[in-house]
């Protein structure tokens, strides 16, 4: 790559070694203190670097990507945990633009039931720079509710809902306040911005949360008709791991979570959040939160439930929908996404349930939370993230053949992947079905035994 001819680069990696080498000895750097370092920490044969030591695999934060990426050489085996412009899919303002851009282009390309298929983001405007266009929809439709975003924040901090236009002339009231007489970090100016080129400046990113001034939101319909689960509104958390943009390569983690809000679902008291919103960041400070209960389902649990509620064709239904969204969300930013070798990135997908059972894509996370909630969530976490180190086989142990990895399987690799062996290719005869497991049965332990010990054996007969 060219990054190594500029004298001003940093170097890592070296001395270099053959791509696919084995390596035994791998050094590893990160920023985050939770159940990834424990992860790392423990993995045969990976070391810890600390400050300027030179790295092999870095699982960094988004503000180093920003400032450093342009200028570090990275050998071939070094790898990093996050894609050079990956607000493009995580800023929730990026992503319903992204969308609704490739489902244009689906329309054109492949007809409107093609399009159609990119269906499952509810209507969106980004504020305020759509204004004028939310308030023409806004008259449409009187006395809906619409829920107020921040482009990229998370943990629920700034959301709100209304259903008077009065509340928006309100808060653009309080946002021009802000903005002529900044008091806090959030109310800074953004370094967002776009370049003349049209790309999105990448010094804005969904992690840099107070970084981004309060103007900037998007307005979106808000789901009136949740599944309900005891009353209760969730939402689920299903994580993806992409490990190239060109060609399309991705995988699927079989457990996950929903996440229960701790009040009985009501559309009387817009004002609660204890309602509304599911993050855990906000459920735990409801006074009748309760730590070692939780407010979680893990998703085979889930599934469960839903199966003895309303068949399993019905559940089958609708995981295949779900899948629909992972892909076309990530085809939608196939050709902006800058795909680098060195980059892979596991994407928290946030996902809603309503009471027809369709599924609606809320937001895709590119850090999602590694910090466990409980025992039960640490052990999933934990798990999660041997699973990708598996994946991204620093170790060079893998034949790039798989379609299972532990509790990851492959569900898109440069086309559909089916579960049965042989081709990847959908074959028209109407029997093709995906390679995804999500929420079933996870026997990760015996899979990965199974794997390394055929690989070792494989080694042995080729040598």
């Amino acid at each position: 790559m060219s990054r190594q001819k500029n004298p001003s680069y940093k170097a890592h990696g070296l001395p270099k070694g053959k791509e696919r080498e084995q390596r035994t000895l791998i050094r590893f750097k990160t920023a985050l203190m939770n159940t990834l370092v424990d992860v790392l920490r423990h993995r045969p044969g990976w070391v810890e670097v600390k400050d300027e030591g030179e790295w092999d695999f870095y699982w960094c934060d988004v503000s180093w990507l920003r400032e450093n990426f342009d200028h570090t050489y990275m050998d071939e085996h070094v790898r990093i945990s996050h894609f050079r412009n990956h607000y493009e899919l995580t800023r929730k303002n990026y992503m319903v633009k992204n969308l609704k851009r490739f489902r244009k282009q689906l329309e054109r390309e492949a007809g409107k039931v093609e399009a159609a298929k990119c269906d499952f983001f509810p209507k969106t405007f980004e504020m305020p720079c759509e204004y004028h266009l939310f308030v023409e929809e806004f008259r449409k439709n009187p006395g809906i509710t619409w829920i107020m975003k921040p482009v990229a924040r998370s943990q629920g901090k700034g959301i709100f809902l209304f259903r008077r236009l009065k509340d928006i002339m309100d808060w653009r009231k309080r946002t021009a306040t802000a903005l002529k007489k900044p008091t806090s970090v959030e109310a800074q100016p953004s370094r967002s911005s776009v370049n003349p080129s049209g790309s999105h400046d990448a010094r804005s990113s969904d992690d840099q949360k107070e970084e981004v001034p309060v103007e900037n939101y998007v307005a979106q319909r808000y789901v009136e008709n949740p599944y309900l689960i005891g009353g209760r509104k969730f939402d689920l958390r299903v994580y993806v791991l992409v490990m190239s943009y060109i060609p399309l390569r991705a995988w699927l983690y079989r457990d996950g979570f929903a996440r229960f809000s701790n009040t009985r679902f009501t559309l009387n008291s817009i004002d609660d959040h204890y309602v509304h919103l599911t993050n855990v960041a906000v459920q735990k400070t409801s006074p009748d939160y309760h730590p070692n209960k939780g407010c979680k389902w893990m998703l085979q649990r889930f599934r469960q439930y839903l199966a003895s509620k309303h068949g399993p064709e019905a559940v089958e239904t609708l995981f295949h929908d779900m899948d629909n969204i992972f892909i076309k969300s990530l085809q939608s930013v196939q050709k902006v996404i800058i795909s680098d070798k060195h980059c892979f990135e596991l994407y928290g997908y946030d996902i809603l349930i309503d009471q027809d059972l369709k599924p609606w894509l809320l937001e895709v996370n590119s850090s999602p939370s590694l910090t466990a909630s409980s025992q039960e969530d640490y052990e999933l976490k934990t798990c999660l993230l041997e699973d990708t180190l598996h994946v991204v086989d620093m170790e060079a142990r893998l034949t790039g053949r798989e379609k299972r990895v532990g509790g990851f399987d492959l569900m898109w690799n440069d086309g559909p992947v089916s579960r049965e062996e042989g081709s990847s290719d959908l074959s028209g005869m109407g029997n093709f079905v995906t390679n995804t497991h999500l929420g079933c049965i996870n026997d990760r332990k015996e899979q990965l035994r199974q794997l390394f010990r055929s690989l070792q054996a494989q080694k042995k007969t080729s040598g």
